[in-house]
């Protein structure tokens, strides 16, 4: 009886030992596959940032240009705005020369 006893600690404790061989080595596998997951997934955001980073310039760059076009759009619209004033004011004058020329020819052809 005390040699099955003993044969019976001595399997159950072979088993035992196999058994946290087994489990050390699935956790372990398990450990290394979620490093792997880990660099892959670092790496991975390093790379998003790196893209935000370059979109980010782009974006500011694009901004920039857009502050240029508007600047230049309202000096445009101010010259446009002075040549119509311009252009309104010969157009007075040249109403003005006409009537003057009508004027003229009235009384030319009143002296004739």
């Amino acid at each position: 009886m005390d040699t099955i006893i003993w044969w019976f600690l001595i399997t159950f404790f072979i088993l035992f030992v196999l058994y946290m061989l087994i489990k050390t080595f699935f956790y372990k596998s398990v450990a290394q596959k979620e490093q792997r997951n880990s660099a892959s997934m670092k790496l991975t955001l390093q790379e998003a940032e790196i893209l935000i980073q370059k979109h980010q310039l782009q974006l500011q760059r694009a901004l920039g240009n857009i502050d240029i076009l508007t600047q230049e759009m309202n000096t445009l619209k101010n010259e446009v705005k002075t040549l119509k004033q311009r252009n309104s004011q010969y157009r007075v004058e040249t109403d003005k020369y006409k009537t003057r020329i009508r004027d003229l020819e009235q009384k030319i052809e009143a002296l004739l």
